[in-house]
């Protein structure tokens, strides 16, 4: 008389073991085989027997045995891992890892292309551009991708850095601090063709090609503290255009508080009539604080900019530039209902770290295309 062997006794899972294995038969990027571990030892908490997880799962009975023995001895501390002789095989020449990853970092195509793609350098070490892709994925390589930086080279960039820096993170009392700048050739742009509406499973429409009909400056003062904005549109963005912008400032602090302004280097910003205004006794409570050359993103309201840009100015269409300012002043006045500011997180030190390095680099690359 035959007998069935006796099924094993449910595994036993804490909370945070069983939490974790969901997680990992749910996954769809790890390997099937760790998925396919997770779902069986999910299943040997029930109490489901080996024979039955295997069928349920599509492994043998003996996988079942080894995971559970595994997880007894282990818990989930390797659990991913491969042990040593299993899983697949390198099939790849020798060296040719090393060499792909060489040419990838020091050498360029021999037609002068400024970069890799995988076909070209699959081509060159005879095999597969999938095998290329993986190598690339396998050590962080991203040949296609550029990332734009400018490391200022203002004499004083230290010194202006520390001021404005030091507003952002502890702003002076019985004063407002203000970041301004103009966003230039604000385009009216209208597509030749209607936008067709988003549906499910279809993205908006807008057609590559549009008509221009004119352009607007625009004139903008973030306040720090409370993230409201001031703004004004103007034809141009000439001193006397500037000098009408601070006057607006001026008008909308209370007469108690001093006045920060955070700005860039803008010839019109330093103009003779914007530097007499300031001079005048009443204005003595005014302050300007320059941002090093070549250092836009210390301005915060390019921040603000770019919230600007991406919800209403690159999907909008505009049919002349009354139309533009309308909608940008509307667009200010509900951002102005509920204001969040942005917050400076970075200190002096930190960014001045940041950019020795930059200097140091830049200054190895220069001896080294010298030599």
């Amino acid at each position: 008389m035959l007998t069935m062997p006796a099924a094993a006794p449910p595994l036993a899972l804490t909370h945070d073991q069983r939490m974790e294995l969901e997680r990992w038969s749910r996954s769809s990027s790890a390997r099937h085989r760790a998925v396919q571990k997770a779902k069986a030892l999910l299943l040997a908490a029930d109490g489901v027997a080996n024979y039955e997880i295997a069928r349920r799962v599509g492994v043998s009975a003996n996988s079942v045995r080894t995971w559970r023995a595994r997880f007894v001895s282990e818990g989930l501390e390797r659990f991913d891992a491969i042990a040593p002789g299993r899983g697949r095989k390198a099939w790849l020449p020798a060296g040719v890892v090393e060499a792909v990853v060489h040419d990838t970092l020091h050498s360029l195509p021999d037609d002068g292309s400024t970069q890799w793609t995988t076909r070209t350098l699959a081509d060159r070490h005879g095999i597969g551009k999938d095998s290329v892709a993986r190598i690339w994925r396998d050590h962080n390589l991203k040949p296609w991708r550029t990332d734009r930086f400018k490391v200022s080279n203002d004499p004083h960039f230290e010194k202006k850095l520390v001021d404005v820096v030091g507003l952002y993170l502890n702003p002076p009392e019985r004063a407002v601090v203000f970041s301004f700048d103009e966003k230039t050739q604000c385009q009216a742009l209208d597509r030749t063709q209607p936008s067709l509406p988003m549906r499910p499973g279809r993205a908006g429409t807008m057609t590559h090609d549009y008509k221009r009909n004119g352009t607007t400056d625009l004139f903008a003062a973030l306040n720090i503290a409370t993230g409201e904005v001031l703004t004004d549109c103007r034809r141009r963005h000439t001193a006397a255009d500037v000098l009408r912008f601070f006057k607006l400032i001026d008008l909308h602090v209370d007469k108690h508080l001093d006045v920060h302004v955070v700005l860039d280097n803008l010839s019109a910003h330093k103009a003779p009539e914007v530097a007499e205004w300031l001079a005048h006794p009443r204005r003595a409570r005014w302050h300007l604080h320059f941002i090093p050359t070549s250092s836009s993103w210390l301005n915060l309201i390019e921040r603000w900019f770019k919230e600007l840009t991406d919800r209403r100015l690159r999907r909008g269409t505009f049919t002349s530039v009354a139309n533009l300012v309308d909608a940008i002043e509307t667009w200010v006045e509900h951002w102005n209902d509920d204001p969040k500011p942005f917050m400076w997180h970075k200190t002096a030190d930190e960014i001045i770290a940041k950019v020795r390095r930059g200097r140091a680099a830049l200054a190895q690359v220069k001896s080294a295309t010298q030599d």
